[in-house]
């Protein structure tokens, strides 16, 4: 009796983690498809780990943006921390920090890992082979959720905006 206890725990606990994960990637799969466009410009990355196998290092220039300005409101960043960033989006849809939070339509969520603004992700997974290909990168495409606030990134552009 306890073991057939034991293993119906197992399987509800198997199911409702299974479950978990189906529904985080649902919700990514909507913010690909539905969410709103949003192109980070890139900041420079030590190019020793700019291209490393098949991934690209990545930091944006809105993390820093946001370390600066928590900087200069003597605001500490706590690792675990997740808030929002206010967005102003220009004609190309290319993303700044907003000068205030108020007012503004968007917002990104972003989280402080290892002491720096995590904006989802700091690296970009390519075929093996095509690094050079992405050497070109001055953008990452990103699709926003507006109501949470979480971006995926979903490709690389170059200087124009154009596909990489």
């Amino acid at each position: 009796m306890k073991a057939l206890l034991l293993r119906g725990l197992i399987a509800a606990g198997a199911v409702l983690v299974l479950g978990a994960v189906d529904a985080a990637i649902l919700h990514k799969e909507a913010i690909r498809r539905d969410g709103e466009l949003v192109y980070l410009p890139l900041a420079p990355v030590d190019p020793r780990s700019l291209v490393q196998g098949d991934y690209m290092a990545l930091r944006f220039v809105l993390a820093r943006e946001i370390e600066a300005r928590a900087r200069a409101d003597r605001h500490a960043l706590d690792e675990g921390e997740s808030a929002f960033a206010p967005l102003a989006l220009d004609d190309r849809h290319v993303a700044s920090l907003a000068a205030g939070a108020s007012g503004a339509p968007l917002r990104m969520r972003y989280r402080i890992r290892q002491g720096q603004v995590w904006l989802g992700t700091n690296a970009f997974f390519f075929e093996e082979g095509s690094a050079e290909r992405f050497r070109a990168a001055r953008y990452g495409e990103f699709r926003l959720d507006r109501r949470s606030g979480e971006a995926v990134l979903v490709g690389l552009r170059g200087a124009a905006l154009e596909g990489l």
